[in-house]
């Protein structure tokens, strides 16, 4: 019987959360407003199944392009490549660069 090769093989860790932090995600993850040219890293958050990115781009960094409905437009580098995802911000992060 072959693999199956789904959206999200291979995520058993990778959408894992930790004990204490299972269930909904905090308002203020919700709440937080980006600009365009902020620097974000994309963390998907298993309990929001909604405009979660793919699992190439887990733990990326991404700028954001522009906010569009309740997302935000997110260029992440794949490659030599620049990809253009539509990410809600229950899966980002501010990247503060350290």
């Amino acid at each position: 019987m072959r693999g199956s090769k789904g959206y999200f093989s291979g995520t058993r860790s990778l959408l894992r959360k930790p004990t204490r932090a299972r269930g909904r995600p905090r308002i203020s993850k919700l709440l937080h407003e980006y600009a365009a040219g902020n620097e974000v890293i994309i963390k998907m958050d298993s309990s929001v199944q909604k405009s979660m990115p793919h699992k190439r781009f887990h733990g990326k960094i991404g700028q954001i392009i522009e906010k569009r409905g309740r997302g935000y437009v997110v260029s992440v580098p794949q490659g030599e490549a620049r990809k253009t995802i539509i990410v809600r911000s229950e899966h980002l992060e501010p990247y503060t660069g350290t």
